[in-house]
């Protein structure tokens, strides 16, 4: 490929990362086991910090980056209450000799490292964030530290990247029953011991959760505190002075005076000299070897040899030396193989380049398109593939390849069919352990092999003056492009017998994934027809609607306004309106975010005025104005790409354009999809798993009266409903139906009473009756819950019916909301991941049948349970019978698998 970066899927602009060095300081301390040089010196958090550094800028490709720790002396938190912190134990002596070594290697390294006398790193980072934020920047907080939750919102996560956890607005509410706004009322209430920050005796997250959700904030805790019973209303009586105080200790401040900007936080040259002196010191010697592997001692971000071996990387000119080669990889058993091309978007790009290697440090990259000036003279690039063409096409020889989808495509282009795929490290990586953040081949070479590879950016450059790949010199891009095969033969050296000792995971790997990359390849390449007319009639029509809409927004207002404006709205809405304020910023400002407006809408015609503009505004830009200029030239289709190794559950995603995301709720979206159209002469064929999640439920629960239901074909929601209510099924109202629907479908992905009675509009108590009947009328599926909540404790992950493994590292974590949610997600794995693992084999069945027989169609979709074709009219019914046969025939479960199939001029009708 021409970029490595572009095999983890990277693209967005670089966001700003700020690291909260202190967090992390502790947690390797107490985490880590006790490691110490030769001489007794203590090194363990050294090394466990800086390990983690490391890694950071290239997972997430930014140099925009900053390294904070607490500076020494007393805070205003301190001036605020003596006994601040008193509680906490004085730093042990193993540590405190650790920390000036740490500040000084994480320098050398390259970091900026920021304290701030007065203040705490979390005050540093809360300002440096909100500018960033202010600035449209996006942040990543890596921390361990729960009170920076307070500051996460839309564009700033927080990542802990020792677990891998990451924290966006709605996983606060995962973990906290909280909103980050309500963040800083919750540690207010709950307090902290590890600070001594009093809050209210006898409230704990519960507590104060609850208290949130029913009050919202927490002077309105306060102002209803004669309302809460008992001793826990006694407490916060009694306390509400010193809450004040707490609140405003557990607040993090965004407001420091700071003498750097956010933009100036950029990574610095390494030190050598230096980080060669504390890896001596700290008796690091596999950082020092890595070190002085490098030519005169650089960043070990520089090509290095890949691992012990010497390497013997050959660049061919010659059609002799291409013919050795040739030999070579015609003896071979396994080889490695690799394209270089002009763009990561594989109907865009042109071959620049090709690479193999037949062993570990022997590979060679053969140039054939670089045609920068002065470029020396290559093989043609026909000639080359023609000679090329009978090894890639042999299915006797195999290949091992990473992300080798892609190369697939851009063989195409030429008129190769490639064959004998027989392993795809990133699909290793995968099926070994889906909940790795990511299988990209540089962050395997590390994890895996301990190699730092060259990265595309270090041959083509940066940003804007970046080149592309046939501009690179060959003398810089020929070691980088022998590298990728070289490489991808190591991490199958190493993951292959990972996979081989477990048997389940090994045929689902062999069986499954790597098949599938091939039948995922040609839907990605069939394409799908748009008509451009229609999306251009859309845009135009909403364009309208949306000057409409801002007209009636001014309207209601009384007063022209930036409808995209948060703080123009706020002022509109809460100060000049009086609309009741549903939450509050960390800045303490009335929230607008989405789903606070949605529930404004209900009762107030100006939030439902901006919800309708935002939803028109966004189908806009993402679809109807977008969709047309993704058309190729080559194939004037659409194609988008679906990702094998992201959800950890299995399930397939699709990216540039994302076809598994366009809104079906309303008559906009469904529009959208009458724009994927069929040839003429042609229909659309779709078919659509009914209610497979329910049914595999049925089928691991083992439950009776779901399984029989589904045996007897009845409508389940209806059923569900009639068991709960007591009620044959021809006297359940339309009400009950819809009340056990979301019963059905909550309870899969770990809905509690209180999101149950959010959804149906019924108070809390009342939900929890409705589950609580549930369980009474279906008690396999409470049984089924218990036992793979205990069995995930027990073996660390769950499994589908194929053998597919989520790991769960959380499930058994001592804070309680991490564990639930751990355990929701035991719960819903199995059932997602099965139905994921039966439309793979569906997929699979079907390219296999189509092969088979001559019919003119072909698979152009695939849409979570959902498989769409391009059929010829005469050959409709003949794809149809298949199609449901192969699909049902796809798993054996206790209850069977219903297809639905509809057929239509475009994919709107098909439905």
């Amino acid at each position: 490929m021409n970029a490595k970066t572009s095999k983890s899927g990277a693209g967005n602009e670089a966001p700003l990362i700020l690291v909260d060095g202190s967090s992390y300081l502790y947690r390797a301390f107490h985490a880590l086991p006790p490691l110490t040089t030769s001489k007794g010196k203590p090194t363990g958090a050294i090394y466990g910090v800086a390990n983690m550094l490391r890694r950071i800028p290239d997972e997430y490709g930014s140099d925009n980056i900053a390294v904070v720790f607490d500076a020494k002396g007393k805070t205003f938190r301190d001036e605020l209450f003596e006994e601040y912190k008193a509680n906490r134990p004085p730093m042990p002596d193993d540590l405190r000799e650790q920390v000036e070594p740490l500040h000084e290697l994480v320098k050398a390294l390259g970091f900026p490292v920021l304290q701030v006398s007065g203040v705490e790193a979390d005050d540093v980072i809360g300002t440096l964030a909100d500018q960033a934020i202010d600035a449209g920047q996006r942040v990543v907080i890596s921390t361990g530290d729960k009170d920076m939750a307070q500051l996460v919102r839309e564009g700033m996560t927080l990542v802990n990247t020792m677990t891998g956890k990451v924290m966006d607005r709605d996983g606060v509410k995962e973990k906290f029953d909280v909103w980050p706004e309500q963040i800083i009322d919750y540690l207010a209430l709950v307090g902290d011991t590890s600070d001594n920050i009093p809050g209210v005796p006898k409230v704990g997250p519960k507590t104060a959760a609850k208290w949130l959700n029913e009050y919202e904030t927490l002077d309105a805790i306060i102002e209803n505190a004669d309302d809460i019973k008992g001793k826990v209303g006694e407490s916060l009586r009694d306390n509400i002075d010193q809450l004040k105080l707490s609140r405003e200790l557990a607040t993090i401040r965004t407001d420091v005076a700071l003498d750097v900007k956010p933009g100036e936080l950029q990574m610095n040259e390494r030190d050598t000299e230096n980080l060669r002196r504390i890896f001596i010191e700290c008796e690091f010697r596999s950082w020092l070897e890595q070190l002085d592997a490098n030519e005169g001692g650089s960043s070990d971000e520089d090509a290095a040899p890949a691992g012990d071996l010497d390497v013997e990387y050959e660049t061919i000119f010659t059609e002799k030396a291409l013919d050795t080669w040739l030999e070579k990889l015609e003896k071979a058993d396994l080889f490695a193989f690799d394209t270089e091309t002009t763009s990561i978007h594989y109907m865009e790009a042109e071959l620049v380049g090709l690479s193999f290697a037949v062993e570990p440090g022997k590979a060679a990259y053969v140039p054939l398109a670089h045609s920068y000036a002065g470029a020396p003279e290559q093989l043609d690039r026909d000639a080359v593939l023609k000679k090329l063409k009978p090894l890639l096409e042999n299915p006797e020889r195999k290949k091992v390849g990473q992300h080798m989808k892609y190369d697939m495509h851009v063989l195409e282009h030429y008129g190769i069919q490639l064959k004998g795929l027989a392993h795809d490290t990133m699909l290793e990586s995968y099926v070994l352990n889906s909940t790795a953040n990511r299988h990209d081949m540089d962050t395997l070479a590390l994890a895996h092999l301990g190699v730092k590879t060259i990265k595309y950016e270090d041959v083509a450059g940066k940003g804007k003056k970046q080149l592309r790949f046939d501009e690179v010199g060959i003398e810089e891009a020929a070691p980088y492009a022998a590298e990728d095969a070289d490489i991808t033969l190591r991490l199958h050296q190493a993951l292959w017998p990972r996979l081989e000792k477990e048997r389940s995971l090994r045929e689902l790997y062999t069986d499954m994934e790597v098949p599938l990359a091939s039948v995922l390849q040609r839907i990605e390449h069939n394409g799908v027809l748009i008509d451009r007319q229609l999306l251009a009639d859309q845009s135009h029509e909403i364009t309208e609607k949306l000057a409409e809409l801002e007209r009636k927004a001014f309207d209601e207002a009384g007063q022209e306004f930036n409808l995209g404006s948060p703080k123009q709205l706020q002022a509109i809405l809460f100060e000049q309106q009086g609309l009741p304020v549903i939450r509050k910023t960390p800045k303490g400002q009335p929230s607008t975010a989405e789903d606070v407006l949605q529930e404004l809408a209900g009762d107030y015609a100006l939030p439902a005025i901006i919800m309708e503009h935002r939803a028109l505004a966004k189908l806009k830009s993402t679809y109807t104005d977008k969709l047309p200029n993704m058309i190729a030239e080559r194939t004037g289709r659409v194609h988008t790409s679906y990702q094998q190794a992201v959800a950890a559950t299995g399930r397939l995603s699709s990216s540039d354009p994302n076809l598994q995301n366009i809104p079906i709720r309303t008559p906009e979206g469904r529009r959208i999809r009458k724009a994927f159209i069929a040839p003429e002469g042609y229909r659309i064929m779709a078919a659509d798993y009914s209610q497979i999640e329910l049914r595999i439920m049925a089928h691991l629960s083992g439950d009776e009266s779901l399984v029989k239901a589904f045996q007897d074909d009845k409508d389940i929601h209806r059923a569900t409903a009639a068991e709960i209510h007591g009620k044959a099924l021809d006297e359940v109202s339309d009400e009950e139906r819809r009340s056990a629907k979301a019963i059905n479908f909550g309870l899969i992905y770990g809905m509690s009473a209180f999101g149950l009675a959010k959804q149906l509009g019924i108070g809390r108590n009342e939900a929890q009756q409705y589950v609580d009947l549930y369980f009474e009328r279906y008690p396999g599926v409470k049984r089924y819950m218990e036992e793979t909540r205990e069995r995930a404790k027990q073996q660390g992950y769950v499994e589908t019916i194929a053998g597919r493994r989520l790991y769960l590292p959380e499930i058994n974590a001592r804070n309680a909301q991490v564990r639930q949610y751990a355990e929701r997600t035991a719960i819903n794995a199995p059932m997602q991941g099965t139905a994921a693992d039966i439309i793979k084999r569906a997929m699979l069945k079907l390219d296999a049948w189509l092969a088979d027989n001559d019919i003119d169609a072909k698979m152009i979709m695939q849409v979570h349970d959902e498989l769409v074709f391009e059929v010829a009219e005469g050959d409709l019914d003949h794809l149809r019978d298949a199609t449901v046969e192969q699909m049902v025939a796809s798993a054996t479960l206790d209850v069977p698998l219903k297809v639905d199939v509809g057929v239509g001029m475009n994919w709107d009708e098909a439905h």
